[in-house]
């Protein structure tokens, strides 16, 4: 039975072990070259143990911009062998990702016409693309080539041309956007075929990888597994590639490639396996699909659907996940929570890439690790007022570092506000962190109290440091909020085990005046007990913040067929005893919807009374997380481990 650890064949170069660190936008260049950050991003994952890293895609030629960061393939040789050479240095295999976005691109940075099989608009942009010439179609395929040879002049060991999500080469396999009339439409594979070709001719003994949406979950005319394993049976049979890495998306499922928690882990697992089948045993097939634990990953490898599994997110989360299996440390391995809040960067504010778990990701020439434990802080004492991600991180890089602390949480869990998105249909994955959190902080020797309030006179007490990580506490309402009427916070429905043994207050209001995935799974939640229920927004789209993480588009598609019904760019104006009034934002007009219970879902404020009280008294007291500014919980995090990290010992002199 094969194992994750086994080595691989790729052609005629060997993988350490079936690890593979997919590609994917990371906004991490520089003019679109591969940067320093991109070199230190992908040096952690191979000192990390990945056995292959595939590069973030570069287009081939200029005709492509599809994002403002994206690499272009003529100006990547200096950093593709930057990368290769760390890479090399770890043991770990690195291949050069090469493609062209063609209709789904942009023309905003280039202000050329886009590039497309037939002038198909795509359904995201409703930009129409030029119908490629014959001469563009040879343009492109010179493109792939010269690509394909720069990469292995840098020292790459491979090239892995993309036909999935984001692709021209796919545009052309499918029905969907190839309407043409001459070979290249007759033959929807033809263009990939004679790419393939080219790139294979370039770089002789060169791994040669393909990345082909094999289900585009469009099936009155798009790809579809049984398609795309015949397509793929074909194109084998050339001695063409030496892998192919099974996805599902096209432009009519932007989300499908990479959904977050709302779509269960291991989703592209029947594709793989029928991809495998057809082919034969000289090419290795590559899973795909929010695979990031890693017994799905060993099952998938031990079962045979797959050769390698694409961890990415995973890695993103943890970079050592492979070392640390290695050396048998699996259960210790950070877990990726499948949101998609840091990593998901393919949007107009250029965030670069990174995690919620490990906000270092993407940061490594910026944020130093925790270092070695100094003799001089072992045994001093450090007291953390919260139990949340900030306080939790707080503890557990305070205690690597040599300090013994102690953590006072006053609820009988730790988590905070993590513990309830973790009740969040699909956000389930949360409450590992929290988990992983906990057991990093035991293991390093973190005192962890719960169900302790902590007195100012504690504090007044303690000969050392303070941490306020405190969180937040609910914000002000903007509405009336009439006598026997119910308003609750949606943090205390999602917080509610009751609900789950009895009926839920039904018809509810559910006002989500941020536009955020706690709103949207109030809705879900109370729907899916069986109450009914209206989401009111002030916004012109329902979940607007969705848009960060990928997720709007499903959650719209989610609260219709929960029976949501959804009222937009309309204000809470008043709570009243069985109703709720609102107004609309554009015409002034009010109405009255019936409801047992408003469920609020707003914007919080910092539960910093605490810390202000003993900021006052003394010094040598520090906040962190949603006590200085309820944020997100990649905040919280950095804003632990950057305490952590600032403690020292004149800090401690000052404070005793």
């Amino acid at each position: 039975m094969t194992s994750l650890g086994e080595p691989v064949r790729l052609g005629s170069f060997t993988a350490r072990n079936r690890f593979v660190f997919g590609p994917h936008v990371t906004n991490l260049g520089h003019r679109r070259r591969i940067s320093d950050r991109h070199v230190a991003y992908y040096r952690a994952r191979a000192a990390g143990g990945a056995g292959v890293i595939v590069v973030e895609e570069a287009s081939v030629d200029a005709s492509d911009w599809p994002y403002e960061r994206a690499p272009l393939a003529p100006a990547c040789a200096e950093g593709w062998s930057r990368v290769a050479r760390a890479c090399h240095a770890e043991g770990t295999l690195c291949v050069a990702a090469l493609g062209h976005a063609g209709g789904q691109g942009s023309s905003a940075y280039h202000q050329l016409a886009l590039l497309g099989p037939s002038s198909v608009p795509d359904v995201v942009t409703r930009e129409v693309p030029k119908a490629m010439e014959p001469e563009d179609a040879q343009m492109i395929v010179r493109a792939f080539a010269a690509a394909a040879r720069s990469a292995r002049e840098a020292g790459c060991d491979g090239v892995e041309v993309n036909a999935g999500q984001w692709s021209l080469l796919r545009q052309f396999c499918s029905a969907l956007t190839n309407q043409r009339d001459d070979g290249l439409g007759s033959d929807r594979g033809a263009f990939l075929r004679q790419v393939l070709d080219s790139v294979r001719a370039a770089v002789p003994g060169m791994v040669v990888g393909l990345r082909l949406s094999c289900d585009e979950l469009a099936p009155w005319a798009g790809i579809v597994p049984e398609s795309a394993a015949r397509l793929l049976a074909e194109l084998a049979s050339g001695d063409r590639f030496d892998y192919v890495t099974v996805i599902r998306g096209s432009a009519y499922a932007t989300s499908a490639t990479r959904p977050d928690g709302h779509v269960a882990a291991g989703f592209n697992r029947a594709a793989t396996a029928l991809v495998r089948a057809a082919l034969p045993a000289s090419v290795a097939v590559i899973a795909q699909g929010s695979v990031v634990d890693v017994d799905m990953a060993a099952d998938i490898v031990a079962s045979g659907e797959a050769d390698l599994v694409e961890m990415t997110r995973a890695f993103v989360a943890d970079p050592f996940l492979a070392a640390k299996v290695a050396r048998g440390d699996g259960a210790r391995i950070r877990p990726c929570t499948l949101c998609n809040q840091a990593c998901q960067v393919r949007d107009a504010r250029n965030p670069l890439v990174s995690c919620i778990a490990d906000p270092l990701a993407g940061h490594e020439t910026e944020e130093a690790g925790p270092p070695d434990a100094s003799p001089a802080q072992v045994g001093m004492h450090v007291l953390v007022v919260g139990g949340g991600p900030a306080g939790l991180e707080c503890a557990r890089v305070a205690a690597l570092r040599g300090f013994d602390v102690t953590v006072f949480e006053r609820e009988q869990h730790f988590g905070g506000m993590v513990t309830v998105a973790s009740r969040v249909p699909g956000r389930e994955r949360f409450a590992r962190l929290i988990e992983w959190l906990e057991a990093e902080c035991r293991l390093s020797g973190v005192e962890l109290v719960a169900g302790h309030e902590v007195a100012l006179e504690e504090l007044d007490a303690h000969k050392g440091p303070v941490v306020c990580c405190t969180g937040s506490r609910a914000g002000r309402l903007d509405y009336l909020v009439a006598e026997f009427a119910t308003v609750v916070a949606a943090a205390e429905v999602l917080g509610a085990h009751r609900l789950l043994d009895e009926p839920p207050p039904s018809p509810a209001v559910v006002f989500d005046a941020i536009g955020g995935p706690i709103g949207i799974g109030s809705a879900e939640m109370l729907a899916a007990l069986g109450a009914s229920v209206t989401l009111v927004t002030p916004d012109f789209v329902v979940g607007e913040q969705l848009s960060m993480s990928g997720d709007l588009a499903p959650a719209g598609v989610r609260l219709q067929q929960a029976g949501v019904e959804l009222l937009k760019r309309s204000l809470v104006r008043s709570v009243e005893p069985g109703h709720v009034v609102v107004e609309n934002r554009d015409s002034g007009e009010k109405r009255s919807l019936p409801a047992a219970v408003l469920v609020h879902a707003g914007h919080r404020l910092p539960e910093d009374t605490l810390y202000k009280a003993v900021s006052a008294a003394r010094s040598g007291v520090a906040v962190a997380g949603d006590a200085v500014a309820p944020r997100t919980v990649l905040e919280a995090i950095l804003e632990g481990r950057r305490v952590a990290m600032g403690l020292t010992v004149s800090l401690l002199a000052a404070a005793g």
